[in-house]
């Protein structure tokens, strides 16, 4: 097949969920060889886009083509059966079981009626090494491999099963900077042998290192195709947002110096061992102070004893001056305290409920489940966080596990703010989020602390903790090191000299 000739085309495409329409005459081409960046904000169709090429969701309308010839996919199987295989965020592979084992399940070769071991770890070895440049021990159990070799490992298995499409759904959101270039030769790799592979990401960095071709699209539309290299950052964020200005810089532009407050919250010597060392922490009415550190510092760990989610082993917390003890989340809760965790997917959202069952939960459970609060109050509570946060769709019945990422986002912060607290803690609330929520939680922060709540703000992106926080507490090796008070001078080399230990 010619270079030039499409492997995949995606023409028309039509979605319709009840009262919501999520695909709207969407195109989408990809060829062999080359690296296809799908972007758009959460709730913009990509992941649509992608289950309705997979099987997972039936098309409207429109038609797909793979080497020049019509395909009707209906499951995720015959997707698979097609070449066309997917690696998603989180891996969907067995952790219990082997690498080889994940990489032939339900496909082992057999002699004698027997599964033959010996040849599956062959081919899994050769496999690994050749493909992949990977050389590991393929008779350990999956668990006993960091997140990056996992997903190296589900790249393994979808090439095993002769993949002509790779699709790559958010593969870096949870990999540091040395994993991150290790897949990416992998990527190039696989790439130079003819594969052709959709990318969705939210960090542009990336995109640009990686991509050859980018798809926009926009509340379910099609925005249009681009190469790489000749569409500007900032023309593709307003190509996403659909504004004219970069809403980031407008969320900096609000942020105010910290002129000073009652202090709300004191933590003195608090630790727990073998999670972090003791630390300080004072939290001032109004401010937002930012965590900062390297993946694995301790900034969840000291944000999850501040919530009572984990119990300290010595130090003291005092609250309005008056020591407290934090032992549970009810604890917290009870004494002004709301934590919104980074993993929304196992900690956060209950997939099953719907937007308006998932924002009371916090409010039911701090008032007992014996007094149920009027559904009346709910709708009315719930229909007031909707638009406050501008929740798409607007349906408190929908399933919360239908909405994107940044709009379950939202629900989470509506829950606890719902809570009437004192103190809001927010694990990473903008990760995996596209620019125009991420614009929309900031500013929301910002208004929340003209106010008088006090926001503890944990973030991997430098960039976002100078944009809205007063102060940032820097931690290296789970421990707190420095304090930086964020004035107009600080830098993020500044920052990343103090995670570095100061070189």
């Amino acid at each position: 097949m010619s270079a030039k000739t499409p492997m995949l085309r995606m023409d028309g495409i039509n979605k319709v969920f009840p009262g919501v329409k999520a695909l709207t005459n969407v195109n989408f081409r990809l060829f062999p060889g080359e690296v296809h960046a799908l972007m758009g904000e959460n709730g913009a169709g990509k992941s649509t886009l992608v289950k309705v090429l997979t099987g997972v969701y039936a098309s409207d309308g429109g038609t797909v083509t793979l080497e020049g010839k019509p395909i009707q996919i209906t499951t995720p199987l015959e997707a698979q059966e097609f070449g066309i295989s997917t690696v998603y965020q989180e891996v969907n592979l067995c952790p219990n079981l082997s690498v080889a084992e994940n990489i032939f399940v339900g496909r082992e070769p057999r002699k004698r009626g027997r599964i033959d071991w010996k040849e599956i770890n062959r081919r899994a070895e050769e496999l690994l090494s050749t493909r992949l440049n990977l050389n590991i021990d393929v008779t350990r159990e999956l668990d006993s491999y960091s997140v990056a070799i996992q997903q190296m490992i589900a790249i393994a298995r979808s090439l095993n099963v002769s993949a002509k499409v790779l699709i790559l759904d958010e593969p870096t959101s949870s990999l540091d900077t040395n994993e991150v270039e290790q897949l990416f030769a992998v990527i190039r790799k696989l790439k130079s042998e003819g594969l052709a592979i959709v990318f969705i990401s939210h960090f542009l960095d990336q995109i640009y290192e990686i991509s050859d071709r980018i798809t926009v699209l926009r509340n379910g539309n099609w925005i249009g195709e681009y190469m790489t290299k000749e569409l500007p950052r900032l023309e593709l964020v307003s190509k996403m947002i659909g504004k004219e200005l970069d809403v980031l810089a407008e969320a900096s532009s609000n942020k105010r110096i910290f002129k000073g407050g009652e202090s709300f919250l004191q933590a003195d010597q608090v630790y727990k061992k073998g999670k972090i060392q003791p630390f300080d922490l004072n939290m001032n009415r109004g401010e937002i102070v930012g965590l900062a550190g390297l993946l694995g510092s301790g900034r969840s760990e000291l944000a999850r004893l501040l919530f009572g989610a984990d119990k300290s082993d010595g130090g003291t917390i005092k609250i309005n001056g008056k020591k407290v003890s934090l032992n549970s989340p009810k604890q917290a809760i009870t004494n002004g305290i709301a934590f919104s965790s980074e993993n929304r997917k196992t900690e956060g959202i209950i997939g099953d409920l719907s937007i308006r069952e998932n924002m009371i939960l916090a409010i039911q459970g701090v008032k007992g489940w014996f007094r149920y609060i009027p559904r009346k109050k709910q709708n009315e509570i719930v229909d007031e966080y909707i638009k406050l946060l501008n929740i798409n769709p607007p349906n408190p019945e929908q399933l919360i596990k239908n909405l994107s990422g940044g709009n379950q986002q939202k629900v989470l912060l509506a829950r606890w703010l719902i809570t009437n607290p004192e103190l809001l803690i927010l694990d990473e609330p903008t990760r995996g989020i596209d620019v125009g929520a991420k614009a929309e939680i900031q500013k929301l922060m910002l208004s929340l602390s003209e106010k008088g709540m006090s926001i503890l703000f944990i973030s991997a992106e430098l960039e976002e903790i100078l944009r809205t926080c007063q102060r940032i507490a820097v931690l290296r090796d789970h421990e707190k090191v420095s304090e930086l008070e964020n004035d107009n001078g600080i830098t993020q080399q500044d920052i990343m000299k103090e995670m570095a230990g100061g070189m």
